[in-house]
């Protein structure tokens, strides 16, 4: 939909999940090298994120920079605002499951998370929904092809320098 647009993708420490790719989905690394890349600088941003550690190598990002290409970061509030604070002309879109029952209901249907994991990911959403404001857009995602449409509407208006 959007060729010139490009992904971050993200390391974590955590397990791959049935169905993820290597390199697509995540970097996929240990404790320990996540570790070292903290301290050899390589993270944007980065976070524990429930139980896990979760980061944005900066390399990728500073090279769309500087060759004048966008590109998608898929991260939480935390690494937002640290993302806002770095390149404060990035344009924030914090989408949202309509209410914390379906954000539930959704997590227990993916089959992948732990009672413990749920319970954190649900208290982290609610405090997530409360910073929505820091972005410039919010999508409620209640069904997924209008918030896909909705999304496409953003990259689409942000991508033609109208005004916001």
């Amino acid at each position: 939909m959007f060729p010139d647009m490009l992904y971050s993708v993200s390391c974590a420490t955590r397990a791959m999940r049935k169905g993820e790719i290597e390199g697509k989905d995540y970097y996929f690394v240990t404790k320990d090298k996540f570790q070292r890349m903290i301290e050899a600088g390589e993270f944007l941003e980065w976070k524990h994120v429930h139980g896990n550690m979760y980061g944005t190598p900066a390399g990728p990002v500073r090279k769309a920079i500087e060759t004048g290409r966008s590109m998608i970061l898929d991260i939480d509030v935390e690494g937002a605002k640290e993302v806002f604070r770095a390149f404060p002309d990035s344009v924030g879109i914090f989408i949202s499951a309509p209410d914390m029952m379906t954000l539930e209901k959704r997590l227990r249907l993916r089959g992948t998370d732990s009672e413990e994991s749920i319970a954190t990911r649900l208290a982290n959403a609610g405090s997530e929904t409360e910073m929505a404001s820091i972005f410039r857009y919010q999508i409620v995602n209640d069904d997924l092809e209008k918030a896909v449409s909705d999304l496409a509407s953003v990259i689409r208006k942000e991508s033609s320098g109208t005004p916001h």
